[in-house]
């Protein structure tokens, strides 16, 4: 939960955003359990782009967390250099399956842990091991309505991406 959100506060351009209400159509199909004062989702992907140096453009999408949406995720990963792997802890469980996905691919990526206030805090070294991420891959928290954490975890993302580019994988 945040990625609209993120996109949103890094974005040097205005996002596209594919929000749409929560209704009860989706009663059944989507959880709302611990974040139940939702009242928008993602229907489709947002984008954005941030510049982090003259030569280095990244172009953002923020997908749909929920299942059914995931047919897109193998195009948009197709010369992706990584992922931010946004964790609300109110509901860990839903990352399980995008760390998966990542890992599978071998495709660089980092978890951000997004401070909402009225969440859980958990130490670092918890999330680890309760999502077994490997020890190499990034953990940081973040605020992604404000734009230097986000920008932040983008550049530390960007960083590790490299360091496994020059690495060999």
């Amino acid at each position: 939960m945040g990625k609209t959100t993120l996109v949103g506060a890094v974005s040097e351009i205005v996002p596209l955003r594919t929000e749409a209400l929560v209704t009860n159509a989706s009663a059944g199909i989507d959880s709302l359990a611990g974040i139940e004062s939702k009242s928008t989702t993602t229907v489709a992907m947002d984008f954005g782009r941030i510049s982090l140096a003259d030569d280095l453009v990244l172009y953002l999408f923020g997908t749909p967390g929920q299942y059914r949406f995931w047919f897109m995720w193998d195009d948009l990963i197709r010369g992706a250099i990584g992922a931010v792997v946004l964790i609300d802890t109110r509901r860990l469980e839903d990352s399980f399956a995008a760390v998966d996905y990542f890992e599978a691919r071998n495709l660089p990526f980092l978890v951000a842990l997004n401070q909402f206030d009225d969440a859980p805090q958990y130490p670092i070294e918890d999330i680890r091991q309760a999502l077994a991420v490997p020890a190499d891959v990034p953990i940081m928290p973040i605020d992604a309505r404000r734009r230097e954490p986000a920008k932040e975890a983008l550049v530390r993302l960007t960083e590790y991406a490299l360091q496994k580019v020059t690495r060999g994988y």
